[in-house]
């Protein structure tokens, strides 16, 4: 059942765009279940039935990759390296280990689980992303509790070995497939990987060893940062259990638009008005920058929608190299109020130029007309 356009994962798992993460895991878990190779032996499109459910999955289970697809649909998780992780998987039982050991709290290798990740935006002003800035974040992380430092036991009160897993924190499961046994190693759901069990359990954390917390940190955000990039902190997102590592955070940058300047790439362009007897004449114009004014050279005879190109006057590159360029493009505007010495000089001006001049303005408007419409 291939398709050329990935379908909506809300539509695959059938949850609307609230769903929460519970009601995410139980809407995989009850396709996957109907997915199974021993369900569908004989079925040729199982396969690609499942991987679509996986991939609609691994969208929305991941907080990052569901805020980007949410904003830019499947292209932007595409333009952010975010594509599925599931396309090197050749068999039915290698994509249903691998997304089972993520939706049922196992993992391929077991042993402790990798603290998640974590992704939030943040809006700069393009004033802020042509220096860069350091911006405050507030985001909520699970974290090691303090009352008992991750052992998930109450202070004063001792942790006994899991019976359940004999203190190795994980527990082997066999499964029957059309391809023999296979064992899965997964976290103990008794003592969720720590191999100790808390004889009184903490009352802060509720015996987990991690609890929700909420924290503001400080990112520095890099001189030229373009609108859609991210940031990645590592290990600032979710904290692992014991002995896994903690997760990290994305850091989405959204550049807000600007009133006088339009950003393509690391260029900037703005338009400046310039009156008609100024552009016959020349001229010199001041440009309010972004960091400090700029004077512009407009040369004598410029026409109306004239770009001119200053290099190395537009955004910086991340991580250094020459800078963008600046467009300036020329707006000549005509006078519309004209008191009696302004119209004395110009009617003067219009008949010192006499009928030929108005001949010739036509011909080269019908020859910028043909000229334009080749081009098209």
């Amino acid at each position: 059942m291939s398709q050329t356009v990935p379908r909506d994962p809300y539509e695959v798992l059938g949850v609307d765009r609230q769903a929460d993460e519970a009601q995410i895991k139980k809407a995989f878990r009850r396709l996957a279940r109907t997915l199974h190779p021993d369900v569908n032996p004989d079925d040729p499109e199982a396969q690609d039935r499942f991987r679509e459910v996986a991939e609609a999955y691994e969208i929305l289970s991941d907080a990052e990759r569901r805020s980007t697809y949410d904003r830019y649909g499947h292209d932007g998780l595409k333009q952010r390296g975010m594509g599925s992780n599931f396309e090197g998987f050749g068999s039915m039982s290698d994509l249903f280990g691998a997304v089972f050991g993520q939706a049922f709290g196992g993992g391929g290798a077991g042993g402790p689980r990798a603290g998640g990740d974590l992704g939030v935006d943040v809006q700069l002003t393009l004033d802020q992303a042509l220096v860069g800035a350091r911006v405050e974040v507030e985001v909520e992380v699970v974290a090691r509790c303090e009352t008992c430092t991750g052992s998930g036991a109450a202070p004063g009160s001792k942790s006994t070995r899991c019976s359940q897993c004999g203190g190795h924190g994980v527990v082997d499961q066999v499964r029957r497939t059309p391809f023999g046994d296979m064992v899965q190693r997964a976290t103990c759901n008794v003592c969720g990987g720590r191999g100790q069990r808390p004889e009184k359990p903490c009352p802060d954390c509720d015996g987990n060893g991690l609890k929700p917390v909420t924290r503001t940190l400080e990112v520095d955000i890099p001189s030229g940062i373009a609108d859609g990039q991210r940031i990645r902190l590592s290990g600032r997102g979710h904290q692992g259990e014991p002995g896994a590592p903690d997760g990290d955070l994305y850091v989405v940058v959204t550049v807000l638009p600007h009133e006088r300047f339009v950003r393509e790439g690391d260029d900037l362009i703005t338009v400046v008005p310039v009156l008609a007897p100024r552009a016959a004449l020349g001229a010199t114009v001041t440009v309010e920058m972004l960091d400090e004014p700029l004077e512009v050279e407009i040369p004598a005879g410029t026409q109306p929608g004239k770009t001119i190109k200053l290099r190395g006057r537009g955004m910086p590159r991340v991580g250094g190299g020459r800078r963008g360029d600046l467009h300036v493009v020329v707006d000549v505007s005509v006078p519309k109020r004209l008191n009696a010495r302004q119209r004395e000089l110009l009617e003067e001006l219009a008949e010192s130029f006499g009928d030929d001049h108005h001949q010739d303005a036509d011909e080269s408007v019908v020859g910028r007309l043909r000229r334009l419409w080749r081009k098209g």
